[in-house]
């Protein structure tokens, strides 16, 4: 008898992923995936459309639970008979970053939203979108009847398409990406989206980490799903002492945490997890896309990067980089541009400039682990993921500079994985999602910790000189 499937969906900003799974091992039997167009406004009918072309040909047959991991803080528009009203804005479309210090103004502070929410809005969160909407497109903020986000959508769109659809739901992972809902008190704050939109507007349901969104007309239970970080990690298997620094395009530094965070300074954002704990979260606008500028500078590709980068030491003989090439988020420095320091007749070489570039992306994502460690949440090991974490230099200067051991898992679709792990464990009935094996690819130790921590010193120093008070406090 065969085992039973389960199956994880990824809906990204670029593309919908879908992995089937079996329940109990996690092992990947099938997947495919189909594009989503560019941008940061885009039709949620065609996540519709990628997700019937990544199902197609019987991927999903036999499947007992799905669940969707989306991208975050997007901002759907539904009118009274559920159509969409407009576009939905993303949360890489920043046009409400006045609205977002508007409503910090309005409540007294940074303080008082992370009292509320435990976080400080900025122009990712949902929250602000809608304030955007109401004062730049008032007829459709009048049109407007309910608001949910990317992966509450398509949960929803699986339900409608299987009959079975009984109302919009979320979850609380997702939830907490909005600034309208509190992982203190696991409630919405009808108030703070009152005070954004400028009225009520429904928003769906927040379903339990293990509880069915619903079942479609031939019997598979939709699970709850969740944000794609949440789902990273539930994918990941992380527990408290494990920081997940992820390198994609752009950077992430989460963990999960018994509690609410409540770093009044706003850098360390309070999410919830997909399990029923906390996931504080920092995000930077620069990681892979450093290397990927390094290599167009050097006239190399990333593999002769990686190359030149280990012709030279730790530390790039003095040789700093602060990679804020395309402004940055975490420390908040929109307007910012990159700088290059300490250059000397000896350090002017390829080598060390691509030793620079791999150390600037890498210091400035210690200070993400460093904020969590004032926030008292302090890691014992990183787990490295992204398209860079397959640099030898990137994994053994990281082990160096953040001074920890870092482990590298195999490549894989965590965000789907952990949307079909969370699929299973709503299937099962039991109290704790399924134990999947996660594969290591490399291990790596720290080799000059004491070099690592000049290096990452002379960073701080040299952001403390060139922007001061921006350094994650």
């Amino acid at each position: 008898m065969s085992e039973p499937l389960v199956a994880g969906v990824d809906s990204s900003t670029q593309s919908c992923k879908i992995v089937v799974c079996e329940a109990a091992t996690g092992r990947i039997v099938r997947e495919a995936r189909a594009g989503h167009p560019d941008g940061t406004q885009v039709d949620a009918g065609a996540w519709w459309a990628a997700y019937e072309k990544a199902r197609a040909g019987g991927l999903l047959d036999g499947v007992r639970a799905i669940a969707v991991g989306g991208q975050q803080h997007g901002m759907v528009t539904l009118d009274d008979a559920d159509g969409l009203v407009r576009d939905a804005m993303l949360w890489n479309d920043t046009s409400s970053a006045p609205q977002a210090a508007g409503l910090i103004d309005e409540l007294g502070g940074a303080p008082a939203w992370v009292d509320a929410v435990d976080l400080v809005p900025v122009a990712s969160f949902t929250g602000t979108k809608l304030r955007w909407l109401a004062e730049h497109e008032p007829d459709n903020a009048a049109r407007t009847a309910t608001v949910v986000l990317p992966h509450d959508w398509l949960t929803g769109r699986i339900l409608k398409d299987g009959k079975a659809f009984e109302g919009w739901t979320t979850d609380r992972g997702d939830a907490s990406g909005t600034a309208y809902w509190s992982p203190v008190t696991g409630q919405y704050r009808p108030d703070l989206l009152q005070r954004a939109f400028g009225r009520d507007v429904q928003v769906p349901r927040v379903v339990a980490p293990s509880e069915a969104a619903g079942r479609t007309a031939d019997g598979m239970l939709v699970a709850a799903g969740t944000g794609d970080n949440a789902a990273a990690a539930l994918g990941l298997a992380i527990e408290p002492g494990d920081i997940v620094v992820s390198l994609g395009t752009s950077g992430a530094v989460f963990t999960v945490h018994d509690q609410p965070v409540g770093d009044v300074t706003g850098a360390v954002a309070g999410f919830a997890d997909a399990t029923g704990r906390h996931l504080p979260l920092l995000a930077t606008l620069n990681a892979a896309r450093v290397l990927v500028a390094a290599a167009h500078t050097l006239d190399v590709d990333l593999a002769g990067l990686d190359a030149l980068a280990a012709q030279a030491p730790i530390g790039a003989g003095g040789l700093t980089l602060l990679p804020y090439l395309d402004g940055e988020r975490t420390p908040n420095l929109p307007a910012a541009r990159g700088t290059l320091a300490g250059i000397t007749r000896a350090n002017a070489t390829p080598a060390h400039l691509a030793r620079a570039y791999v150390e600037g992306m890498l210091g400035n994502l210690k200070g993400c682990i460093d904020a969590l460690a004032r926030n008292g949440i302090h890691g014992r090991r990183v787990l490295l993921i992204g398209g860079a974490a397959a640099a030898s230099t990137v994994r053994s200067a990281a082990a160096d500079i953040f001074g920890v051991p870092v482990l590298v898992p195999q490549p894989a679709e965590y965000v789907a994985l952990g949307a079909a792990r969370q699929a299973a464990w709503a299937w099962s009935g039991v109290e704790a999602p399924p134990a999947w094996d996660v594969p290591v690819a490399a291990t790596v130790e720290p080799s000059d910790p004491a070099a690592g921590a000049a290096a990452a010193a002379r960073y701080r120093e040299m952001v403390d000189a060139t922007h001061p008070g921006a350094v994650v406090r």
